[in-house]
């Protein structure tokens, strides 16, 4: 009897075990693979040639009425499917995109489904359901578990407000603490896309795609074990007008969910970028592979380029008989000087609409934007204008078609500093009203891009993005030489941004301190230069004012004529936080972007994806002083190594860039 009760016993005890059931699942070139685990919940985890990415980690999603999609789950179809084809990507860091991978979707009793895809660089998984009505998402649980207590490369949320609801009111520039999962602030809301150090060297970068109709994901870490959890901002209740200049919409109050949407869709993919060396992760394309295709038709009409931008410099001009500021003889100086560089666009930021009044329509006296864009019109120089978040939604169609009419290029829109549902479907409002009135958008004060340059080509850019701009405030403590040689591997695998790099006054570690009116830059004049090669960035800023430009002509000329999207892309080198380099191809030359930290650092280039023939390198090597006075440079014309080896020595804070042509 007694031995009959012990196997009772441990029938019943193994029978959770029992039920459960493994899928599989692995990358086109079989070096990832991924386990998805139905049982009482479900979990799934991968590892890279035998290398833990993920332990078990735990996904589901509760709907209002206590509906949890992944709570004791029953597959009722398991179907597998192989991609292998080309995007063509003509507004990115290369023309066309391979997008191979292989696929597995897991359809669940109760109209839900789970889909899982493995590349070659990672793996990504999104839920879909197929519900009739509407509904309400209350939470998505995403725990991420690790089985060791990893490094990373974390960036929290800029604010330090006690609390995750004052939190979620966020500019999303932050730079990156190196440090233990376990010994992350539990206190502070983590942004994406972060990095995970793991076994071998290899890495994990965590981010999204297809952001739409949803809130963006933070990680945060809530226990004494080497874990993250997904957390989104809930649905705003009450909002009111404030904030900078009341241009911003402040959140007074919030739902208890996360989101109110249609019953039938595709949910965000949660993307994982996987890399057995760093330099994987500085050419990874899982994000623009994963969003939507174009919902526009015909963009031709979308002309990248570069920007003289006024903000960053204070409007500081100086040689001239008029008093600079805003106003149309300032504007107009910087349209010349924009024309003669063949730089296609001058930004009119902040000021140009009346102060405080969040109406667009409100323009200062000393501003006409008609005689503005009829000047630069003919000089070939598109105006752009900047916009305040709550001043451009409130009046958006008014404000696109009036600007549009008048032959303005676009908006860069500022000032969101959220990511809830709401501030997300205005990112998608806005870019299809500026398309329907063919206008650019380049969106500030915002998180990072999760696929929506590719969905909309017309949004050129996005800020998200600890960028140069900081350089007007932030301390000499903050150390921007790491944040500039991590965020190629992290921030940039989202998508394009708007760091704003060109500054012609440059500082060695020791000299720098940041001014508001005259700022300066950490690091070389060659790691401004190579940002322009390295950095992704459609519509890119110059930085500085024109008159510091036109006093440096052979650095002006580079900057001027780097292309801002390109045909190919290779990463040739790099460790994160530490050194990185970068060509791109664009017609028929090829150029060079490398930088380092504040280690100076000899590094041998590998030219090898040139073809056959003699080449020419146009270069920008840090001066033999560079350590001293940052901005001593030495430009040379060299021939390309018939054994395509290139040695280079980078000073600290320095860099190297380069323009290869036959």
């Amino acid at each position: 009897m007694k031995v009959e009760k012990l196997i009772m016993l441990l029938l019943l005890g193994s029978m959770p075990l029992m039920a459960q059931k493994n899928y599989q699942l692995q990358s086109p070139d079989s070096k990832l693979k991924a386990t998805v685990t139905i049982g009482k919940d479900i979990q799934f985890s991968f590892n890279h040639e035998g290398t833990e990415v993920l332990a078990p980690s735990t996904i589901a999603m509760t709907l209002q009425g206590s509906n949890v999609l992944g709570a004791n789950p029953k597959v009722t179809k398991v179907s597998k499917m192989s991609v292998d084809k080309i995007i063509p990507s003509p507004i990115y860091k290369k023309s066309e995109v391979k997008d191979k991978y292989n696929e597995m979707t897991l359809t669940f009793k109760g109209n839900y489904s789970l889909i899982f895809r493995l590349y070659n660089e990672g793996l990504a998984y999104r839920f879909c359901t197929t519900m009739k009505n509407n509904i309400i998402v209350q939470n998505e649980k995403a725990d991420y578990n690790f089985s060791s207590d990893h490094m990373t490369f974390t960036p929290y949320v800029n604010s330090k407000a006690p609390t995750f609801d004052e939190q979620f009111k966020n500019s999303f520039e932050q730079t990156y603490v190196n440090m233990e999962i376990t010994k992350l602030n539990s206190q502070r809301l983590i942004i994406l896309p972060m990095i995970v150090e793991l076994d071998g060297g290899k890495k994990l970068c965590i981010t999204e795609s297809d952001l739409e109709d949803f809130p963006g994901m933070f990680l945060n870490n809530t226990t004494d074990k080497p874990s993250l959890k997904g957390i989104h901002a809930p649905y705003p209740k009450v909002e009111e007008q404030g904030g900078h200049n009341m241009l911003q919409m402040l959140v007074k109050d919030r739902e208890s969910y996360i989101a109110k949407t249609k019953g039938t869709r595709a949910f965000p993919w949660r993307v994982f970028a996987v890399s057995a060396n760093d330099k994987e992760l500085a050419n990874c394309d899982m994000v623009y592979c994963l969003a939507s295709p174009s919902r526009l038709s015909d963009f031709s009409w979308v002309k990248p380029g570069k920007v003289a931008w006024d903000w960053w410099n204070d409007w500081n001009i100086y040689g001239v008989d008029f008093r600079a500021g805003i106003n149309n003889e300032t504007y107009k100086y910087y349209i010349d000087f924009a024309s003669k560089h063949g730089i296609e666009y001058v930004i009119l930021d902040e000021g140009w609409s009346v102060n405080k009044k969040a109406d667009l329509m409100q323009v200062i006296p000393e501003i006409n934007i008609k005689e503005l864009v009829d000047y630069g019109k003919s000089k070939n120089v598109g105006i752009i204008l900047w916009a305040g978040f709550h001043a451009f939604d409130r009046d958006m169609e008014n404000v696109c078609k009036h600007y549009s009419e008048i032959g303005v290029k676009g908006f860069k829109i500022d000032f969101m500093d959220r990511d809830d549902q709401e501030v997300i479907n205005f990112l998608y409002r806005a870019a299809a009203t500026c398309a329907k009135y063919k206008l650019m958008a380049d969106f500030h004060g915002i998180c990072k891009p999760a696929g929506l340059t590719r969905t909309y080509p017309n949004v050129i850019n996005f800020e998200g993005v600890h960028g140069l701009e900081n350089m007007k405030w932030t301390p000499a403590t903050t150390d921007m030489m790491a944040f500039d040689c991590t965020i190629p591997f992290a921030r940039q695998l989202a998508g394009p941004m708007d760091y704003t790099q060109g500054a012609m006054r440059n500082a060695v570690r020791s000299n720098y301190h940041p001014i508001n009116s005259e700022p300066m830059s950490q690091g070389t004049r060659c790691h401004q230069l190579a940002l322009y090669v390295i950095l992704e960035s459609p519509l890119n800023m110059l930085c500085d004012n024109p008159t510091n430009y036109m006093k440096e002509a052979e650095c002006t000329n580079f900057i001027a004529n780097v292309p801002t999207v390109w045909n190919k892309t290779v990463a040739m080198d790099g460790k994160v936080s530490e050194y990185v380099a970068i060509a791109r191809e664009h017609g028929d030359n090829w150029y060079v972007g490398a930088i380092t930290n504040w280690t100076s650092r000899d590094m041998e280039l590998d030219l090898s994806f040139l073809g056959n023939g003699d080449y020419k390198m146009e270069v920008f090597r840090d001066g033999i002083n560079a350590d001293r006075a940052a901005c001593d440079y030495k430009k040379e014309i060299i021939s390309v190594p018939v054994n395509r080896k290139l040695m280079i020595h980078m000073a600290p804070g320095g860099g190297f860039a380069a323009r290869i042509y036959k």
